[in-house]
């Protein structure tokens, strides 16, 4: 009896493995992708981490009683608010209004009297605007690049990896240094100061990218389906971006999430230097900046550790993301 049990047993398994198979076999090339996705546990818990910091940044200000105008200073003095714009009334007035957690202000007010959880709202807001909007521009500068060098080789291909090279050598730090001390000799506003610092860190980060698609597509210009794409006689910019480069999408979309943790992590520590976001606005970096105040170290971990664990979870997020990414195009993992 028991045989005949393990025989039926055996027999269940194959017949469901068959039919995991036949279903696998009418899925698209999208559904298996995300199938496998799905089974990495860690890539999931890192979608549900990004998914729950969007909603904490971008709905959570909409509930917060301080509303759009939170980033305002306390003056310890009178009480009086003084909000964001009034630059000069900031400058005049004598501000350390820190204080711990309590009912009205659930994780306290940093040394200008501003809430800290409605800060770190906004600040989240800047620190993920800045990963998105550099990996756009680093995008659409590298695949371009990358995707003529590749394709055409030769002398435009050296020049081209000249180039890179170049901007891989540039030092990204001190050349941050120089260019926000020319933003602020041209008193250009801190409001505007954060579109200046994501331009230029799209224009450096590109190279990596040029690099890693004209790699891809050197590959793949020798396959059998761009030889008869040649045959046809279409424009060289439609059998780069309509065959070459959507074949390289895979990989892009793997280095651009990993690239998104790097570049906030990067904006953190800029702006922890003072070189990012200008005050009076927030980001993750320049709130963890108070760590500086020995005061604040010992006595007020309410005002740094949370922007910290913030930029600690995003930037875990996006690299479990990445990893469960890598593993659902690889084709080795299908199985």
């Amino acid at each position: 009896m028991s045989e005949e049990m393990k025989n039926n047993q055996t027999a269940a398994s194959v017949d469901r493995m068959e039919e995991m198979e036949e279903k696998r076999l009418f899925m698209t090339p999208g559904q298996i992708v995300m199938r496998q996705f799905l089974r990495n546990k860690l890539a999931v818990v890192g979608l549900v981490l990004l998914v729950a910091m969007a909603l904490f940044c971008f709905v959570g200000p909409l509930f917060s009683e301080y509303g759009e105008a939170e980033i305002f200073y306390r003056n310890p003095e009178t009480n009086e608010e003084i909000r964001m714009t009034d630059h000069e009334a900031i400058a005049s007035a004598v501000l350390n209004a820190k204080d711990k957690p309590s009912a009205a202000h659930w994780l306290g007010t940093n040394e200008q009297g501003q809430d800290v959880l409605t800060r770190l709202m906004y600040g989240g807001r800047i620190s993920l605007m800045v990963g998105f909007v550099v990996v756009a521009v680093e995008l659409v500068i590298g695949i371009t690049m990358g995707g003529i060098a590749g394709y055409y080789g030769g002398k435009v291909d050296m020049v081209i990896m000249r180039i890179v090279e170049m901007f891989v050598s540039i030092p990204f730090i001190p050349l941050m240094l120089i260019v926000s001390s020319m933003l602020v000799g041209l008193k250009i506003s801190p409001q505007y100061k954060i579109y200046y610092t994501m331009f230029i860190m799209g224009l450096i980060f590109w190279a990596g990218v040029a690099r890693m698609v004209r790699g891809q597509i050197l590959a793949l210009r020798e396959m059998e389906y761009m030889q008869a794409a040649e045959a046809t006689g279409i424009r060289t910019s439609r059998k780069i971006f309509r065959h070459l480069v959507p074949n390289v999408m895979p990989v892009i979309i793997v280095m651009a999430t990993m690239d998104l943790g790097s570049v906030i992590l990067m904006e953190s520590t800029m702006s922890f230097l003072g070189i990012g976001v200008g005050i009076p606005y927030a980001s993750w970096g320049n709130m963890v900046q108070s760590v500086n105040d020995n005061v604040i170290l010992r006595q007020y971990l309410n005002i740094w550790v949370p922007p910290g664990l913030c930029i600690l979870l995003v930037v875990l997020a996006f690299n479990f993301v990445g990893d469960g990414l890598r593993d659902a195009f690889d084709p080795k993992m299908k199985r």
